[in-house]
């Protein structure tokens, strides 16, 4: 979201210090999952979640924050560009979208969950449309449900629909760690769904992705990640991400093969970097409870064996500061 204070950056600086490397995106050309791009539409400056698409391989959905309107983007993966704007009708005015996920028989979930105050909307939205099967610019009807917390207003960057059966989650957004939400069995647009706290999430998370197989639960926050098993929604703490560092860390997805985990970053030109996936996101891996290691490391911090610079992750932190600084300098 575009309200990153500036505080983040010096806060932060100590423990950014002790986070694992980030990888460069692979090159094996193992035709596995995707490389990374960069988003080239100039109208896309604040890409703030992201989804692999079901329908067309290569193509990522993806949207702006706030003060755009109802619209998700199509990035063709190869070359960066848009190559299809969607208008959702039938919704009122979106306040905040953040997040992002397609669920099953090819249905998009767009979360409109954000609140910067934490606390200031009595219920927030979110909005399912279907997955066009021919990419081109088109108004495409959606359907709106009112979403409350069963403990009360909150801000909220992630929204994740489970690949299986369908059932939507979200994570509040707290400094100290939030909580994962489970919504009702079945979304209704006669009332309130309302949404209960299932499990504690140890991040400031800014979005997340389930694997396409549905095994794995994959939550980023600004300066890292963290994947669990989803046992069922009882979620178990596997390992850490290797996270890039982005200047504005805000989405990611699992690859269409679950091969890699795709980390988007707001602004213009923003970056999507590629990173290998933790066993067992795809069908045919064996799920890291039955064994196995991780590609992207675990808790120890032992399990890519790299090891940050620590004068280039300071020099990146107080120029993300800097750049927050700025900003909230324009806004005053």
């Amino acid at each position: 979201m575009r309200r990153f204070l500036a505080f983040l950056g010096a806060g932060f600086l100590v423990g950014a210090l002790a986070l694992p490397a980030a990888a460069a995106p692979s090159d094996e050309g193992d035709g596995k999952g995707d490389k990374g791009f960069t988003i080239t539409d100039s109208r896309i400056t604040e890409s703030s979640g992201l989804a692999a698409s079901h329908l067309h391989p290569g193509i990522y959905w993806t949207h702006n924050d706030s003060n755009d309107g109802p619209y998700i983007y199509a990035v063709d993966s190869s070359t960066g560009k848009t190559v299809a704007t969607v208008t959702f009708s039938g919704v009122g005015k979106p306040r905040d979208v953040e997040a992002i996920s397609i669920g099953p028989d090819n249905q998009i979930y767009v979360g409109d969950i954000g609140d910067n105050l934490d606390g200031t909307w009595p219920y927030v939205w979110i909005y399912k449309l279907p997955e066009p099967k021919v990419l081109k610019d088109q108004t495409i009807k959606a359907t709106q449900y009112v979403v409350k917390y069963s403990d009360g207003a909150r801000n909220a960057e992630s929204l994740i629909v489970h690949p299986k059966t369908g059932r939507v989650y979200i994570i509040d957004k707290k400094e100290d760690g939030g909580h994962l939400f489970e919504g009702p069995a079945k979304l209704s647009t006669s009332g309130t769904n309302y949404f209960k706290p299932i499990a504690s999430v140890d991040l400031w998370a800014t979005d997340a992705a389930f694997s396409p197989n549905g095994q794995q639960l994959a939550v980023r926050g600004y300066f890292g990640g963290i994947y669990y098993d989803w046992n069922g929604g009882k979620i178990k703490r596997k390992g850490r991400l290797d996270v890039p560092l982005q200047g504005q860390g805000e989405s990611v997805s699992y690859s269409a093969d679950g091969t890699k985990l795709m980390y988007g970053s707001e602004g213009t030109d923003s970056p999507v970097q590629a990173e290998d996936a933790p066993e067992g996101a795809s069908s045919a891996s064996k799920s890291p409870s039955e064994g196995g290691s991780s590609a992207s490391g675990d808790d120890s911090g032992s399990g890519s064996g790299k090891n940050l610079k620590v004068g280039a992750v300071a020099v990146v932190i107080v120029l993300g500061a800097v750049i927050g600084l700025r900003r909230l300098t324009r806004r005053s």
